[in-house]
């Protein structure tokens, strides 16, 4: 396995610890909850909000990246060590989104969210 195919399975699990921030940084979730989940993450405000809505984004972000990183692979243009690089900064840039968002720094979030895309299109772009 490449060092960018364990990148797309961390893309995959960023999700999931959003989702822990929403749910238990509010202090109000329990297992009554976890029978509309969505409907809680709905009503949530401030940090756990932001943490529901970065969830929201890291879902969204997983399909292109995912198939950069198999295109680059099959299309046996690149390099591998190229293809390890940008996706090691996709998986930087996303951690950053992430941690922007939680800190509610926008202007930041949005440019880690620019410089993700970039790479994302940078894996197309090394494999012609």
């Amino acid at each position: 396995m490449t060092v960018a195919f364990w990148c797309v399975l961390i893309v995959i699990l960023l999700p999931i610890g959003c989702a822990g921030v929403a749910k238990f940084s509010s202090g109000k979730f329990s297992a009554r909850h976890n029978h509309d989940p969505r409907d809680f993450l709905d009503r949530l405000e401030g940090l756990p909000r932001r943490a529901h809505n970065a969830q929201l984004n890291s879902f969204e972000a997983i399909p292109g990246f995912t198939a950069g990183v198999i295109i680059a692979h099959v299309a046996g243009v690149a390099q591998l060590v190229t293809i390890d690089v940008l996706a090691v900064l996709f998986v930087t840039s996303r951690l950053l989104y992430i941690i922007f968002y939680l800190a509610d720094l926008a202007a930041l979030r949005s440019l880690a969210w620019i410089v993700g895309m970039g790479l994302v299109i940078a894996l197309f772009g090394v494999s012609v």
